[in-house]
């Protein structure tokens, strides 16, 4: 199988050439207060560098919370000090504006995600169709916990299209999450992990992508919560995502972005060797 190492990540801009630029925070504002930003696992190597990038800029550290966007949606809704939500599927952001608990002017769409089939660099396995996830050598498959983690949704749609997922379940291992089912199979402890294309596009896997048209689309948004005490660095951050820095940096893992889709779509159709 094709090796996930071919795509990598073109370098990101010079924050010199940005073409939105975000004004400078005011040091009596946030007086070095972090941001908290729930986010969607999936998110966890893209967020980690955007928000080292967005405190380079503007000197507000930002700590995460990533986990799966289900059970990051009931922490909120538990009262969870959170600045941001950053979702894997937009449900969850229109549940808690429905609720009253987002300033509904920032929701905004900032990525969609694809999955992908994935197995270990040393796995003696070629998976590069669903179907192959019946055969008899493949004892353990990996995919994050449908009933709150999007990615697992999505994984189970894609099975139920092609057929597989009545004869799959006893195969079955639920991640908490989409970068908990990654661990499951870099571990060894399963043989194949349906996992997000983020978290895969940069590693040492080797991984086949899932087409589009098995599942219903990924579409991910953010949005600040009504209850933040840091409300200006919140909505900067937020915008930070959507700025040229944020952008780039989501392509380089293989997002698919607002406005992108065609493009972006391309270009990563495929690992290469």
């Amino acid at each position: 199988m094709p090796r996930a190492c071919g795509l990598c990540r073109a370098p990101i801009v010079a924050l010199t050439v940005l073409t939105l630029m975000l004004a400078p925070l005011s040091t009596e504002a946030h007086d070095n207060a972090p941001l908290t930003v729930s986010a969607a696992s999936d998110l966890t190597p893209a967020f980690t560098e955007i928000g080292a990038l967005f405190e380079a800029q503007t000197g507000v550290p930002v700590d995460f919370n990533f986990g799966s966007t289900g059970q990051l949606t009931q922490q909120i809704e538990a009262g969870a000090p959170v600045d941001v939500f950053a979702a894997a599927n937009v449900s969850y952001i229109d549940q808690l504006d429905e609720k009253g608990l987002i300033l509904s002017d920032t929701k905004v769409p900032y990525a969609r995600g694809r999955i992908v089939v994935w197995t270990r660099a040393d796995s003696p396995l070629d998976i590069t169709d669903l179907n192959q996830l019946t055969s008899p050598d493949i004892a353990h498959i990996a995919i994050a916990n449908p009933d709150h983690a999007p990615y697992g949704v999505a994984a189970r749609e894609a099975m139920q299209s092609v057929g597989v997922w009545d004869t799959v379940q006893d195969k079955l291992v639920l991640g908490e999450n989409i970068s908990d089912t990654l661990r499951l199979a870099e571990s060894g402890n399963v043989d194949v992990a349906i996992v997000a294309l983020s978290l895969s596009i940069n590693g040492d896997g080797q991984w086949t992508l899932i087409p589009e048209d098995v599942h219903e689309p990924i579409d991910q948004a953010l949005a600040v919560i009504k209850s933040t005490k840091h409300e200006e660095e919140a909505r900067a951050f937020a915008e930070y995502v959507n700025s040229d820095v944020g952008r780039d940096v989501m392509r380089g893992y293989g997002f698919v972005l607002p406005g992108e889709e065609l493009q972006s779509a391309t270009s990563v159709a495929s690992p290469v060797p």
